[in-house]
């Protein structure tokens, strides 16, 4: 994969990369920052693309976004005007358009549940914490059943202590859904 390099000519990000997640496992890049790890995330999820070669998921080559991979980005890109029973139903609406608001609901409700934000379905972004708004993304991520689930940096902005916790609290909820997960830190 190649990239504009500063002052000129082209800087190889990866060459040769073979990446391998089965189904259901958790799967973590670590590296320090600027080395290429937004990158390859963004590649899997469809962002972007690698300047030679495929990437396959799922036995498909990827050719754009798609509802089978979903993203949590480092920041939380809730929508802010809708409570976090919005948040979580707009994802799930927009993967099956043809269900009833009832069934829409109950779906998003179960996922709310999962990442412990009970009680908190009619708050609005701004009314929740860091690690609450993380959780939000992540029951919008889980509501969808992706294939694979994206998540670039997603504790970078908490604290030492909540970040061990948030990051057990989502190995977790990836274990008991049998969720691939690919996370890069």
């Amino acid at each position: 994969m190649r990239y504009p390099a500063a002052g000129g000519g082209e800087g190889a990000v990866f060459e040769n990369l073979w990446l391998s997640v089965p189904r259901g496992e958790f799967g973590c890049v670590i590296g320090h920052s600027g080395c290429g790890k937004t990158t390859v995330l963004n590649i899997l999820a469809g962002l972007d693309t690698p300047s030679a070669g495929t990437v396959i998921v799922d036995g498909a080559e990827i050719a754009g976004t798609s509802l089978d991979r979903a993203v949590i980005f480092q920041s939380h890109a809730l929508l802010p005007w809708r409570t976090v029973m919005g948040n979580v139903a707009y994802a799930v609406t927009s993967k099956w358009r043809d269900w009833d608001r009832a069934r829409v609901k109950a779906h998003a409700q179960s996922f709310i549940d999962l990442v412990g934000l009970t009680g908190a379905e009619h708050k609005r972004p701004s009314e929740l914490s860091g690690g609450m708004k993380q959780r939000v993304g992540i029951a919008r991520a889980l509501s969808i059943t992706p294939k694979i689930m994206l998540m670039d940096e997603p504790f970078s902005a908490l604290d030492a202590l909540t970040r061990g916790t948030r990051q057990d609290e989502v190995r977790r909820v990836c274990l008991d859904t049998g969720q691939t997960t690919f996370m890069i830190t």
